[in-house]
């Protein structure tokens, strides 16, 4: 994986933003992904959804092409370093966001978000917005 794709993003292309979808039918199977955080995001939206069953089939046929990252032992340890430094410098992001910047952090891959605002704030995080461009 090359490009971790934060909740904004799959949403945009999943409701088939010209830009996102762009980008992402120019990247290879296996390049392109989510952590199992923003799986998490994604289907907690599917599931309060107005169309429950249209939404968890949209998502589906999304996920068929990307690979799921698991946050794991080592994500988990970036992000007690990465919140606590966000936290000492008085620049906090929200606390799914904080997991998945470190996700990506630990990974050293891109992550594609719309919110580069917010995950500006963890050092050395590179990011795309696939959705401005």
């Amino acid at each position: 994986m090359k490009w971790m794709l934060d909740t904004d993003t799959c949403i945009a292309i999943i409701k088939k933003h010209p830009v996102a979808l762009k980008k992402i039918r120019g990247k290879s199977i296996g390049q392109v992904g989510i952590s199992s955080i923003t799986l998490g995001e994604l289907m907690f939206g599917a599931a309060k959804s107005s169309h429950p069953k249209v939404a968890h089939d949209a998502l589906n046929e999304f996920l068929l092409a990307l690979e799921v990252a698991g946050f794991d032992e080592g994500a988990a340890m970036t992000y007690g370093d990465v919140r606590a430094s966000l936290e000492r410098q008085g620049r906090s992001i929200g606390p799914l966001d904080t997991l998945i910047g470190s996700h990506a952090h630990v990974l050293d891959i891109v992550l594609v978000t719309h919110n580069t605002r917010e995950f500006s704030r963890i050092y050395g995080l590179r990011l795309e917005d696939w959705i401005a461009q």
